[in-house]
């Protein structure tokens, strides 16, 4: 008997057939005499709709309201899911985040796992039952609900899957693995057999929407195997592991993109010691994240730079800047919207020269500036000007002879070109 923690996401459950199908789906693997622990994410859109309506009532959005809110998509889900596995008669039984046992910072919005206390999973288990539990949410130690983030359900089923010891963490989703890059982009993507830890976090925090950053990086922590499969079908899904065969002349393994970016420009700042730090530092403390930061050159003892964070994080950055003009003089601050962040992965890329600027080159035939640049042994990033993004990807994708001469699948049936 193996322990299998099996993830499924918000299409898999988005209404009562597909809760139906995904109980069939773990019912099936239990009756193959394995051990499993299901965890669920909210059903469908619930989690936007739920956004809408609050916003319908308080533009500001009180973060640890907008968890007790959002908390409630993943509760109806483990509910629905049990009694639908019920129905087929196998004992099965839902757990919250925190009857689980997740313990969390005290961060609303997107907290980060403390430790994971299993005890009342292990019990159920022990019982007979088929475990569903709660993803994306968790609890701190005075008491107070918290959530992981958007895609946190997968850093739960990983998370969960390390606490336990499970022999794999599956994930399930609306593709049947992890591809080159987003199939509904490119119908010819590349299916990956296996892909290493390190070329999928990359993927992951460039935009790859198919697995959550923090989940491999818990995978690859605890050493958790962790598989990317389709709910919709049986067909082999991609092993994502410590070390992954690199396929003949394949350079770059995947092309990943990220529409929630924003590039803010401060203009004018003194150019003296501290500067970077103080910015910087004070949007940290504001739990904003900063990816690329491009600085140019001083002029009048004065210098520009620019930084790109998450678009969802423009409004509280240039709130941050504001209060700190009085103490730190500049011109002014600029932001641009509408950008995308287009980023080739590869583990290959280190001992091939020349990866970048065949990047920059197929970019620019495509009539697109590139706006900042940002580079790692086994990663290049670009941001640009998102109204042509498609027409990047695939001449990308083409250039690196990731194109296949068959059809990527996407929610079962076979994607037409």
């Amino acid at each position: 008997m193996s322990l299998y923690v099996m993830k499924f996401g918000g299409s898999s459950v988005g209404d009562t057939e597909r809760m139906k199908r995904v109980a069939g789906r773990v019912v099936e693997k239990a009756d193959e005499g394995h051990q499993c622990v299901v965890v669920v994410s909210a059903m469908g859109d619930t989690t936007d709709d739920l956004i809408d309506q609050a916003k319908l009532l308080n533009s500001e959005l009180p973060a640890r309201e907008m968890d007790m809110l959002l908390t409630t998509g993943e509760q109806i889900s483990i509910s629905l899911l049990s009694m639908a596995i019920q129905a087929l008669g196998r004992k099965a039984i839902s757990f919250t985040g925190w009857q689980a046992g997740f313990r969390t910072e005290p961060v609303h919005g997107k907290a980060r796992i403390n430790d994971i206390h299993p005890e009342r999973v292990n019990e159920a288990l022990a019982e007979g039952n088929i475990v569903i539990v709660a993803g994306f949410q968790g609890m701190t130690e005075d008491g107070e609900i918290t959530t992981l983030g958007r895609g946190g359900s997968d850093t739960t089923a990983v998370a969960l899957a390390a606490a336990i010891k499970a022999d794999a963490c599956e994930i399930y989703t609306d593709v049947d693995g992890i591809y080159s890059t987003d199939p509904r982009i490119v119908k010819v993507a590349r299916k990956l057999k296996e892909i290493s830890y390190d070329e999928m976090l990359e993927l992951a925090n460039l935009g790859a929407a198919v697995l959550h950053p923090r989940a491999v990086e818990y995978a690859k922590h605890s050493g958790v195997p962790l598989i990317v499969r389709s709910s919709f079908n049986h067909n082999e899904g991609t092993v994502v592991k410590e070390e992954a065969a690199m396929e003949q002349g394949v350079v770059v393994s995947g092309i990943a993109y990220d529409k929630n970016v924003a590039r803010i420009s401060i203009l004018g700042v003194p150019d003296v010691p501290g500067v970077l730090a103080e910015v910087f530092g004070a949007l940290a403390s504001e739990q904003i994240d900063v990816d690329i930061i491009v600085q140019s050159g001083v002029m009048d003892g004065k210098a520009d730079f620019s930084f790109s964070v998450a678009l969802s994080d423009r409004e509280n950055a240039l709130r941050v800047l504001e209060g700190l003009h009085s103490r730190l003089p500049y011109r002014e601050v600029t932001s641009e919207e509408n950008l995308v962040k287009v980023s080739i992965v590869g583990a290959g890329m280190v001992s091939h020269p020349g990866v970048a600027a065949k990047m920059f080159l197929v970019i620019s035939s495509e009539g697109v500036s590139i706006k900042m640049v940002s580079t790692s042994e086994i990663k290049v990033s670009c941001v640009i000007d998102g109204d042509k993004l498609h027409e990047v990807i695939k001449a990308l994708h083409t250039a690196y002879d990731l194109d296949t001469a068959e059809q990527a699948v996407v929610g079962g049936p076979q994607v037409r070109r």
